[in-house]
Protein backbone atom coordinates (compact mmCIF):
# COMPACT_ATOMS: atom_id res chain seq x y z
CA UNK A 1 0.00 0.00 0.00
CA UNK A 2 1.34 3.20 -1.13
CA UNK A 3 2.70 5.74 1.84
CA UNK A 4 0.15 8.91 1.25
CA UNK A 5 -0.27 10.10 5.05
CA UNK A 6 2.31 11.56 7.59
CA UNK A 7 2.11 8.49 10.20
CA UNK A 8 2.10 10.86 13.63
CA UNK A 9 4.21 8.74 15.36
CA UNK A 10 7.12 9.87 13.66
CA UNK A 11 6.98 13.16 14.86
CA UNK A 12 7.69 11.50 18.69
CA UNK A 13 10.67 9.26 17.35
CA UNK A 14 12.32 12.20 15.71
CA UNK A 15 11.96 15.12 18.82
CA UNK A 16 13.19 12.07 21.28
CA UNK A 17 16.40 11.12 18.85
CA UNK A 18 16.35 15.18 18.51
CA UNK A 19 16.81 15.65 21.85
CA UNK A 20 18.58 12.60 23.20
CA UNK A 21 21.51 12.17 20.76
CA UNK A 22 22.86 15.98 20.40
CA UNK A 23 22.87 15.96 24.51
CA UNK A 24 24.31 12.79 25.03
CA UNK A 25 27.28 13.93 22.10
CA UNK A 26 27.65 16.92 24.17
CA UNK A 27 27.80 15.84 27.78
CA UNK A 28 28.88 12.33 27.70
CA UNK A 29 27.26 10.57 30.30
CA UNK A 30 29.37 12.07 33.45
CA UNK A 31 26.41 13.60 34.79
CA UNK A 32 24.15 11.08 36.28
CA UNK A 33 21.33 13.02 36.28
CA UNK A 34 21.01 13.90 32.99
CA UNK A 35 21.44 10.54 31.94
CA UNK A 36 18.69 9.41 33.94
CA UNK A 37 16.66 11.67 32.53
CA UNK A 38 17.13 11.25 29.03
CA UNK A 39 16.91 7.04 29.60
CA UNK A 40 13.74 7.63 31.31
CA UNK A 41 11.96 9.96 28.99
CA UNK A 42 13.12 7.66 26.52
CA UNK A 43 11.12 4.73 28.18
CA UNK A 44 8.20 7.15 28.75
CA UNK A 45 8.22 7.72 24.69
CA UNK A 46 8.72 3.79 23.55
CA UNK A 47 5.39 3.36 26.01
CA UNK A 48 3.30 6.61 24.06
CA UNK A 49 4.72 4.87 21.11
CA UNK A 50 3.17 1.79 22.03
CA UNK A 51 0.02 3.33 23.00
CA UNK A 52 -0.39 4.56 19.98
CA UNK A 53 -0.55 1.54 18.07
CA UNK A 54 -2.55 -0.79 20.36
CA UNK A 55 -4.55 -0.09 23.90
CA UNK A 56 -2.89 -0.27 27.02
CA UNK A 57 -4.89 0.08 30.47
CA UNK A 58 -4.23 3.13 32.43
CA UNK A 59 -2.83 1.25 35.37
CA UNK A 60 0.04 0.10 32.84
CA UNK A 61 0.64 3.26 31.70
CA UNK A 62 1.18 4.86 34.88
CA UNK A 63 3.22 1.94 36.42
CA UNK A 64 5.55 2.73 33.95
CA UNK A 65 5.68 6.29 34.12
CA UNK A 66 5.85 6.24 38.03
CA UNK A 67 8.98 3.46 37.34
CA UNK A 68 10.88 5.94 35.20
CA UNK A 69 9.91 8.84 37.67
CA UNK A 70 11.35 6.74 40.13
CA UNK A 71 14.64 5.84 38.58
CA UNK A 72 15.58 9.63 38.05
CA UNK A 73 14.11 10.41 41.36
CA UNK A 74 17.27 7.67 42.77
CA UNK A 75 19.35 9.21 40.74
CA UNK A 76 19.61 12.64 42.24
CA UNK A 77 16.32 14.40 40.34
CA UNK A 78 14.21 15.15 43.56
CA UNK A 79 12.18 17.69 44.81
CA UNK A 80 13.32 18.87 48.39
CA UNK A 81 10.23 20.06 50.36
CA UNK A 82 11.09 18.16 53.48
CA UNK A 83 14.47 16.67 53.14
CA UNK A 84 13.28 13.16 54.40
CA UNK A 85 12.12 10.03 52.36
CA UNK A 86 8.15 11.72 51.44
CA UNK A 87 10.13 14.13 49.22
CA UNK A 88 10.51 10.74 46.96
CA UNK A 89 7.13 10.06 46.64
CA UNK A 90 6.08 13.85 46.24
CA UNK A 91 8.38 14.06 42.80
CA UNK A 92 6.93 10.96 41.58
CA UNK A 93 3.59 11.86 41.57
CA UNK A 94 4.76 15.83 40.68
CA UNK A 95 6.48 13.95 37.13
CA UNK A 96 4.05 11.91 36.12
CA UNK A 97 1.11 14.30 36.97
CA UNK A 98 2.89 17.08 35.02
CA UNK A 99 3.78 15.00 32.12
CA UNK A 100 0.59 14.01 31.54
CA UNK A 101 -0.98 17.14 32.23
CA UNK A 102 1.52 18.39 28.85
CA UNK A 103 -0.71 15.39 26.79
CA UNK A 104 -3.50 17.62 26.88
CA UNK A 105 -1.31 20.25 24.81
CA UNK A 106 -1.17 17.44 21.79
CA UNK A 107 -4.00 18.35 20.34
CA UNK A 108 -4.23 21.45 18.08
CA UNK A 109 -1.69 21.81 15.08
CA UNK A 110 1.38 23.03 16.14
CA UNK A 111 0.73 23.52 19.82
CA UNK A 112 2.67 21.73 21.74
CA UNK A 113 6.00 22.67 19.89
CA UNK A 114 5.05 26.04 20.06
CA UNK A 115 4.58 26.12 24.30
CA UNK A 116 7.27 23.50 24.22
CA UNK A 117 9.98 25.63 22.34
CA UNK A 118 9.21 28.80 24.17
CA UNK A 119 9.28 26.87 27.52
CA UNK A 120 12.72 25.37 27.25
CA UNK A 121 14.23 28.55 25.68
CA UNK A 122 13.37 30.12 29.27
CA UNK A 123 14.01 27.26 31.04
CA UNK A 124 17.71 26.93 29.50
CA UNK A 125 17.89 30.79 30.06
CA UNK A 126 17.44 30.29 33.91
CA UNK A 127 19.50 27.30 34.01
CA UNK A 128 22.23 29.23 32.65
CA UNK A 129 21.96 32.27 35.40
CA UNK A 130 21.27 29.31 38.08
CA UNK A 131 24.74 27.91 36.84
CA UNK A 132 23.63 24.16 35.82
CA UNK A 133 24.88 24.01 31.74
CA UNK A 134 24.23 20.49 31.53
CA UNK A 135 20.53 21.41 32.30
CA UNK A 136 20.83 24.30 29.99
CA UNK A 137 22.28 22.09 27.17
CA UNK A 138 19.32 19.63 27.45
CA UNK A 139 16.47 21.98 27.03
CA UNK A 140 18.65 23.80 24.31
CA UNK A 141 18.48 20.61 22.41
CA UNK A 142 14.69 20.01 23.20
CA UNK A 143 13.91 23.74 22.31
CA UNK A 144 15.40 22.79 18.40
CA UNK A 145 13.60 19.55 18.33
CA UNK A 146 10.60 21.10 18.80
CA UNK A 147 11.61 24.27 16.85
CA UNK A 148 11.99 21.48 13.70
CA UNK A 149 8.58 20.09 14.18
CA UNK A 150 6.39 23.37 14.00
CA UNK A 151 5.99 23.38 10.51
CA UNK A 152 3.96 20.15 11.12
CA UNK A 153 0.45 20.63 10.72
CA UNK A 154 -0.69 17.03 12.60
CA UNK A 155 -0.69 16.20 16.35
CA UNK A 156 2.15 13.32 16.79
CA UNK A 157 0.54 11.18 19.28
CA UNK A 158 1.92 9.71 22.73
CA UNK A 159 5.33 9.35 22.35
CA UNK A 160 6.23 12.72 21.73
CA UNK A 161 4.06 14.62 24.27
CA UNK A 162 5.11 11.90 27.10
CA UNK A 163 8.74 12.88 26.22
CA UNK A 164 8.24 16.71 26.14
CA UNK A 165 6.36 17.02 29.63
CA UNK A 166 9.07 14.10 31.72
CA UNK A 167 12.19 16.25 30.27
CA UNK A 168 10.46 19.48 30.90
CA UNK A 169 9.36 18.70 34.74
CA UNK A 170 12.26 16.97 35.85
CA UNK A 171 14.17 19.91 34.34
CA UNK A 172 12.35 22.06 36.56
CA UNK A 173 12.72 20.23 39.42
CA UNK A 174 16.49 19.76 39.22
CA UNK A 175 16.67 23.69 39.01
CA UNK A 176 14.87 24.01 42.26
CA UNK A 177 16.68 21.28 44.18
CA UNK A 178 18.37 22.52 47.60
CA UNK A 179 16.31 25.97 47.45
CA UNK A 180 13.71 27.74 49.53
CA UNK A 181 10.05 26.52 49.31
CA UNK A 182 8.70 29.48 47.74
CA UNK A 183 11.21 28.81 45.05
CA UNK A 184 10.61 25.74 44.84
CA UNK A 185 6.90 26.29 45.04
CA UNK A 186 7.21 29.24 42.01
CA UNK A 187 9.73 27.14 40.12
CA UNK A 188 7.15 23.78 39.78
CA UNK A 189 4.54 26.23 39.09
CA UNK A 190 5.52 28.52 36.46
CA UNK A 191 6.93 26.05 33.50
CA UNK A 192 4.01 24.17 33.58
CA UNK A 193 1.58 26.88 34.38
CA UNK A 194 -0.30 26.73 30.58
CA UNK A 195 -0.47 22.86 30.71
CA UNK A 196 -1.40 22.86 34.27
CA UNK A 197 -4.45 25.03 33.81
CA UNK A 198 -5.18 23.63 30.53
CA UNK A 199 -5.86 19.96 32.23
CA UNK A 200 -7.54 21.33 34.95
CA UNK A 201 -9.96 22.94 32.54
CA UNK A 202 -10.36 20.12 30.64
CA UNK A 203 -11.17 17.81 33.52
CA UNK A 204 -13.34 20.64 35.38
CA UNK A 205 -16.15 19.88 32.73
CA UNK A 206 -15.89 23.12 30.97
CA UNK A 207 -13.45 22.26 27.84
CA UNK A 208 -9.96 23.23 27.30
CA UNK A 209 -8.81 26.47 27.20
CA UNK A 210 -8.13 25.58 23.37
CA UNK A 211 -11.91 24.78 22.85
CA UNK A 212 -12.87 27.94 24.31
CA UNK A 213 -10.83 29.90 22.40
CA UNK A 214 -12.05 28.14 18.91
CA UNK A 215 -15.17 28.26 20.09
CA UNK A 216 -14.89 31.97 20.46
CA UNK A 217 -14.18 32.11 16.37
CA UNK A 218 -10.29 32.29 17.00
CA UNK A 219 -8.06 31.10 13.99
CA UNK A 220 -5.85 28.18 15.16
CA UNK A 221 -2.86 30.32 14.50
CA UNK A 222 -3.96 33.17 17.08
CA UNK A 223 -4.83 30.10 19.20
CA UNK A 224 -1.26 28.36 18.95
CA UNK A 225 -0.09 32.38 19.57
CA UNK A 226 -2.04 33.00 22.17
CA UNK A 227 -0.86 29.69 24.18
CA UNK A 228 2.64 30.91 22.95
CA UNK A 229 2.33 34.06 24.42
CA UNK A 230 1.47 32.60 28.36
CA UNK A 231 3.90 30.28 28.13
CA UNK A 232 6.59 33.71 27.33
CA UNK A 233 4.59 35.81 30.25
CA UNK A 234 5.28 32.46 32.74
CA UNK A 235 8.67 31.58 31.02
CA UNK A 236 10.18 35.26 31.75
CA UNK A 237 8.68 35.21 35.26
CA UNK A 238 10.27 32.38 36.06
CA UNK A 239 13.74 33.71 34.88
CA UNK A 240 13.12 37.43 36.65
CA UNK A 241 12.79 35.28 39.83
CA UNK A 242 16.51 33.25 38.59
CA UNK A 243 18.18 36.52 38.82
CA UNK A 244 16.76 37.49 42.24
CA UNK A 245 14.49 40.81 40.49
CA UNK A 246 10.96 39.00 42.02
CA UNK A 247 10.02 37.24 44.97
CA UNK A 248 8.77 33.70 43.72
CA UNK A 249 5.79 33.56 45.28
CA UNK A 250 5.12 36.94 43.82
CA UNK A 251 6.05 35.63 40.39
CA UNK A 252 3.82 32.08 40.85
CA UNK A 253 0.92 34.37 42.01
CA UNK A 254 0.96 36.74 39.16
CA UNK A 255 1.70 34.24 36.73
CA UNK A 256 -1.50 31.80 38.15
CA UNK A 257 -3.72 35.23 37.56
CA UNK A 258 -2.20 36.67 34.07
CA UNK A 259 -3.93 32.20 33.04
CA UNK A 260 -6.48 31.87 35.16
CA UNK A 261 -8.20 35.91 33.89
CA UNK A 262 -7.04 34.78 30.21
CA UNK A 263 -8.71 31.69 30.54
CA UNK A 264 -11.92 32.65 31.90
CA UNK A 265 -11.85 35.93 29.10
CA UNK A 266 -11.79 33.02 26.58
CA UNK A 267 -16.14 32.44 26.59
CA UNK A 268 -17.50 31.51 23.25
CA UNK A 269 -19.15 34.13 20.97
CA UNK A 270 -20.94 32.76 18.28
CA UNK A 271 -23.05 29.56 18.02
CA UNK A 272 -21.53 26.15 17.98
CA UNK A 273 -23.41 23.30 16.65
CA UNK A 274 -24.70 21.13 19.48
CA UNK A 275 -22.13 18.05 20.16
CA UNK A 276 -19.64 19.18 18.28
CA UNK A 277 -17.41 20.39 21.50
CA UNK A 278 -17.56 17.14 23.32
CA UNK A 279 -16.54 15.65 20.02
CA UNK A 280 -13.46 17.73 19.57
CA UNK A 281 -12.68 17.41 23.43
CA UNK A 282 -12.96 13.46 23.19
CA UNK A 283 -10.51 13.96 20.59
CA UNK A 284 -8.08 15.75 22.95
CA UNK A 285 -8.52 13.23 25.78
CA UNK A 286 -7.87 10.54 23.22
CA UNK A 287 -4.57 12.14 22.00
CA UNK A 288 -3.71 12.38 25.69
CA UNK A 289 -4.50 8.89 27.04
CA UNK A 290 -7.73 9.93 28.98
CA UNK A 291 -9.60 7.83 26.71
CA UNK A 292 -9.53 3.94 25.37
CA UNK A 293 -7.90 4.05 22.24
CA UNK A 294 -10.41 1.58 20.80
CA UNK A 295 -12.27 4.87 20.66
CA UNK A 296 -10.07 6.22 17.81
CA UNK A 297 -9.99 4.67 14.73
CA UNK A 298 -7.68 2.63 14.05
CA UNK A 299 -6.71 3.16 10.53
CA UNK A 300 -5.67 7.38 11.34
CA UNK A 301 -2.98 8.66 12.35
CA UNK A 302 -2.74 11.67 11.52
CA UNK A 303 -4.42 13.50 13.67
CA UNK A 304 -7.29 14.14 10.97
CA UNK A 305 -10.86 15.71 12.45
CA UNK A 306 -8.60 17.84 15.29
CA UNK A 307 -8.82 21.55 15.54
Amino acid sequence: MPFTRFDPRWGGIAITLGTAIPSAAVLGFADLRITAIILAATAVAALGLIGDMTPLPVLARLTVQSVAAGGVVLCGVQITLTGQWPDGPVTVMWIVGVANCFSLLNSTDRLLPAVTTITAVFLAGTALILEEPAIAVLLAAMACASLGLLGVRTPMGGSRSLFIGFVLTCSAVLLIAGRGQDTIAAGLVLPALVAIADTGFAFAGTGQITDRLHRGGLAPQVVVGTYGAAAAATGLLCLIVAMGLLAPLTAAAAGTALVAVGAFLCRPRRAVPAGRPATEQMSRLIYAGAVPQQARDPRRWDGEGLC
